[in-house]
């Protein structure tokens, strides 16, 4: 190589891509889980749940943050920074409900957004019959 050029860099393969979390209430997100595991392939990324059981976090791509408008839920952008996709949780008083290594790398937002929209007609569905 001649002196003074450069190498490209690569991305660390070690190195998880930036990702965004969807946070939603644990029932609506449990059903949602399920929804996207009835569904073809491998249709849901790492999920956390809260060691409370109130909340389920579903890991989504970095940039879902920007454009995230289903009611009932939030989504916050992690820019990479305090989320390890590791198998211990990245949040004190958190698990894996689904851990990274027996999912793909993020939900697709779209995919959640109608399984949390299907997730919220079936409860509303259960909850109005009786």
């Amino acid at each position: 190589m001649e002196a003074g050029m450069e190498t490209p860099r690569s991305a660390d393969p070690c190195t998880p891509p930036p990702c965004d979390v969807v946070t939603v209430p644990a029932r609506q997100g449990l059903e949602a889980v399920d929804i996207l595991r009835r569904g073809p392939g491998d249709a849901v990324g790492p999920v956390l749940h809260d060691d409370g059981g109130d909340t389920l976090g579903f890991v989504v791509p970095a940039g879902t943050a920007a454009a995230w408008d289903v009611p009932g839920s939030t989504c916050t952008g992690t820019d990479g920074r305090g989320l390890r996709l590791a198998p211990q949780p990245p949040v004190e008083g958190s698990d894996w409900l689904v851990p990274p290594g027996e999912a793909d790398l993020a939900t697709d937002p779209a995919v959640l957004r109608r399984a949390l929209g299907e997730a919220a007609r079936m409860i509303e569905a259960a909850d109005s019959c009786c």
